[in-house]
């Protein structure tokens, strides 16, 4: 299936230091793509793969659920801790949910986790419908480009594919379950106007997460990667990985 142009993963080997970088729901790497390239140019070693369905057709991901989405950034994990002494993870809403998965899983081997306007409840009225939706109609009306940068676009599907979206209940309340788990420094970006994810997915973090930092955005939208406060977000991940890892970066 052909990708559409910008929807290509991201891969840069530097240092001793790694960040896994996982996209969100109907997106593509692009809207993490600036990130990616601000934190290899300090000197760290960068993944941001594609997620299976995305970045092609939106009715190619309603052939995928959420464990698809989760084996990939897994096998992206896997390759980048083989290649590096410590490993970060971070992501932007569902992708952030998977950040958060995958420390709940691996514990002590990641090192911290950041994610944006993270997704990991069911706060979306239309998709508590997804389940039955599922049988009826194949797409309804998308998410995607909630960006207040005037002339910014997300790369992402117009539609959201309802079966894909029926799975995202199941992995939702497996991270809420787990969240226990995520002992890690845990660094949250949230944007105080979001159009896509809901302040219930935060609220749960703060009260179930002690050791999390919250940092408010006030002038970006969802895709804050892409918006006003990119340059904040990609400055205090940079800062925060330099305050938690135990190596030196490339560059320091």
């Amino acid at each position: 299936m052909p990708l559409m142009p910008g929807a290509e993963p991201y891969h840069h080997d530097a240092g001793q230091i790694g960040v896994l970088l996982c996209h969100g729901f109907t997106g593509t790497p692009q809207s993490l793509r600036p990130w990616a390239e601000y934190l290899a140019g300090h000197g760290v070693s960068v993944s941001l793969p594609r997620q299976p369905g995305h970045g092609t057709r939106w009715q190619e991901m309603n052939r995928t659920r959420w464990e698809d989405w989760y084996a990939e950034v897994e096998k992206a994990f896997a390759d980048l801790q083989g290649r590096c002494a410590e490993v970060f993870v971070a992501g932007l809403s569902l992708g952030g949910c998977l950040a958060l998965r995958l420390a709940e899983v691996h514990g002590a081997a990641i090192r911290g986790v950041m994610v944006v306007n993270p997704s990991i409840t069911l706060d979306v009225p239309l998709l508590r419908l997804a389940p039955l939706l599922k049988w009826f109609v194949a797409s309804v009306p998308g998410v995607a480009n909630d960006v207040k940068k005037p002339g910014v676009r997300e790369l992402a599907y117009t539609r959201t594919p309802v079966k894909a979206a029926a799975s995202l209940p199941g992995l939702w309340s497996l991270v809420q379950a787990d969240l226990a788990k995520v002992t890690q420094p845990l660094l949250v970006f949230h944007s105080t106007e979001d159009h896509v994810v809901k302040p219930a997915s935060v609220a749960i973090i703060r009260a179930k997460v002690p050791q999390a930092t919250i940092e408010e955005l006030t002038d970006s939208y969802h895709v804050a990667t892409l918006d006003n406060d990119a340059d904040r977000i990609f400055a205090g991940s940079l800062d925060f990985i330099r305050t938690h890892a135990s190596v030196p970066l490339q560059r320091d």
